[in-house]
């Protein structure tokens, strides 16, 4: 695998960025999780899953129990990309796509593959980026499919330049606003932004000792549900479809506890969950105006 040697200067902008992109470079115990999945038919996602397991997993011989449970919780966990991808709207194989906060790349190159478009992925994980080119290469899709080590609140591509964007389980670790301008900047009018993401329930109070407890697990900042809907009005990306997903991804979280890749993290996720203090919601907008 190709590691970048590259000045960081440029893309990391505080000390709480080189702190993400430390942790998901060098944490093996998550990055244990994703890899074992992703290794199933090569796709590598940086995400949760959601649908209803095939139980019938935890049943049968001993010796191949855990290998099913992989290839089922890879199965929700691409089950959630499609759904993202569902709700992109009009692509055509002329359009220009963005993952931000790509991770290993495995939403776009499927993206690639369903809608024969350009795609392009930044991360601020050096590691990813070199992680995700090299599956590109190896797919033949290098020419099409293409991560880079920027910045997703500062990409640097040009204006108007972009069909659709999605961020997957990224918006915690970066100010809303700041993000959703930039998105604003880089959508062609009339353009999608779909969002997947945990958020913490704002009508019930402030933050949960669960939620408390996922945000110091992966050094991020969950964000009040609300505050997503003030960014995307403060930036003229306009709400079309939202959907709570929570029921959803509660049973990909049940099956996990029965995975030896459990890291810890998963009763947090389902307390959090089943007491409402936490939801996982997906948010489709438009752009509006030029």
């Amino acid at each position: 695998m190709t590691m970048l040697d590259r000045e960081t200067d440029g893309v990391l902008h505080s000390s709480y960025q080189r702190s993400v992109a430390e942790y998901w470079n060098n944490n093996p115990n998550d990055d244990r999780v994703n890899t074992k999945l992703g290794d199933v038919d090569g796709l590598y996602h940086h995400h949760y899953g959601i649908g209803e397991p095939d139980w019938s997993v935890l049943e049968g011989p001993d010796d191949t129990r855990q290998d099913r449970i992989v290839r089922e919780l890879h199965r929700l966990e691409t089950a959630q990309a499609d759904l993202l991808l569902d709700h992109l709207g009009d692509v055509r194989p002329g359009d220009r796509l963005l993952d931000a906060g790509c991770g290993r790349g495995g939403t776009s190159i499927i993206a690639n593959q369903r809608f024969g478009c350009r795609m392009d992925g930044v991360t601020i994980s050096e590691y990813q980026v070199g992680f995700a080119n090299d599956q590109a290469r190896k797919r033949g899709v290098a020419d099409m499919v293409q991560f880079h080590f920027k910045n997703m609140l500062e990409t640097g591509f040009d204006s108007g330049s972009v069909r659709g964007i999605w961020t997957n389980e990224t918006t915690m670790y970066v100010d809303l606003h700041d993000l959703f301008g930039e998105f604003a900047r880089l959508l062609e009018p009339g353009g999608r932004y779909v969002c997947i993401t945990g958020c913490s329930n704002d009508v019930t109070g402030g933050k949960s000792s669960s939620v408390s407890w996922i945000d110091a697990h992966y050094g991020c900042m969950i964000h009040p549900r609300g505050e997503y809907f003030r960014a995307l009005a403060a930036n003229g990306l306009v709400p079309v479809g939202v959907t709570d997903l929570t029921p959803a991804t509660i049973p990909y979280w049940d099956l996990r506890t029965h995975s030896e890749l459990a890291t810890g993290v998963e009763k947090p996720f389902l307390t959090a969950y089943r007491e409402g203090s936490f939801q996982y919601l997906l948010i489709a907008a438009d752009k509006v105006g030029r």
